[in-house]
């Protein structure tokens, strides 16, 4: 397939200026940065999402400064069916999500009803819209079936999951395809759909509890030995912008031929670009100046697939996208965010956007 002409640059994201877009999710890690984003684009942005966690980065952005935040649960359907008739938006970026695998074993039912029904919300709300607009649902690279052969997933392997979380997203890409096939297919149908699938993104401001990269700047903040699980697995570790600008590109694409580009679009890092847990940390370590690693004996510890990675061909072919950031790069970027924040926490907001304007200067 021809790349679009109109995704040859991103000089061409300039249509997003003025434009609504609404973001669910974007109190959390991926969906802050993304608020960002669309801010530094000129885009006027409306969140739908919980709360912000305590010490997250929405609030050491004073996310609520950038866009229109609606608090509220995406199993709310009545709430977030109103926020979306009301706002009308261009664009929507489904990000509200039980994302982490660890929690999924502590609240399996949780994760499937946030995940799968919560996806399911959305789509049935974004049938009262009779204006145009563009959807993209990002789930993760852990929808497939994984037998940990070291080979890289395309978009045509088999859906699964061995832990609630990844099952619970391999449950809403087939949501996502029933509800676009069932209520968006017809052709003058000015909505289009499609699911990205991208993970393992690492960034300044993420928190998160059992999360490599968070993990390790809390032990090198305090001063103790970074401890891992798994320091032989593989994943596709990529900065976070690089997804996000694929998720940029791909509602662009839907936007100039709606049904053309509906489907699902791997993010992930080159090939070449295969590291392992143990490998991230040292990079982290050597950044950072100091550390040691210790590696975690505990008896509990839950299922994590050995090896993942993803073939981004398509997202390559259909949209002109490819990574940016090798993965060092990425660990790179990642730390010198952190290094600044310890040494100005005022300034989260300015570090944020000045490594947005880098990233999209090299793109």
């Amino acid at each position: 397939m021809d790349k679009p002409k109109a995704l040859e640059s991103m000089e061409l994201i300039k249509p997003y200026k003025g434009k609504r877009v609404l973001i669910t999710g974007h109190t959390g890690f991926k969906g802050s940065w993304l608020t960002v984003v669309f801010n530094h684009l000129g885009s006027e942005v409306l969140g739908y999402a919980l709360p912000a966690s305590q010490d997250s980065l929405f609030d050491e952005i004073n996310g609520d400064q950038l866009c229109t935040s609606v608090y509220g649960d995406i199993l709310d359907k009545g709430k977030l069916k109103k926020t979306i008739t009301d706002f009308k938006p261009d664009y929507v970026f489904h990000m509200a999500a039980q994302s982490l695998v660890i929690d999924s074993y502590t609240n399996p039912l949780y994760t499937f009803e946030v995940n799968a029904i919560g996806t399911a919300n959305l789509l049935m709300s974004l049938t009262e819209l009779s204006g145009k607009c563009s959807t993209v649902i990002i789930t993760t690279d852990k929808v497939y079936e994984n037998n940990n052969y070291e080979k890289a997933f395309t978009e045509q392997e088999p859906l699964g999951g061995y832990d609630p979380y990844s099952a619970s997203k391999a449950c809403a890409e087939i949501v996502t395809s029933s509800l676009r096939n069932s209520f968006f297919k017809d052709q003058n149908n000015k909505q289009a759909i499609a699911s990205a699938r991208a993970g393992n993104v690492i960034g300044g401001g993420d928190w998160s509890e059992n999360r490599l990269l968070p993990d390790i700047i809390r032990s090198l903040r305090n001063h103790e030995p970074v401890k891992i699980r798994n320091p032989y697995s593989v994943r596709p570790w990529q900065h976070v912008l690089d997804p996000l600008i694929g998720y940029v590109k791909l509602a662009l694409a839907l936007d100039s031929e709606e049904q053309r580009f509906c489907g699902a679009y791997n993010f992930g890092p080159s090939h070449e670009n295969v590291y392992t847990v143990s490998d991230i940390a040292k990079i982290a370590l050597d950044a950072w100046g100091e550390g040691q690693i210790e590696i975690s004996s505990s008896e509990d510890k839950k299922h994590e697939a050995a090896y993942l990675n993803l073939d981004s061909s398509k997202a390559t072919n259909d949209l002109g996208w490819k990574p940016v950031l090798d993965v060092k790069e990425s660990v790179l970027w990642t730390v010198e965010w952190y290094k600044k924040y310890v040494n100005d926490k005022q300034g989260a907001l300015e570090f944020t956007k000045c490594q947005i304007e880098n990233f999209l200067k090299i793109v």
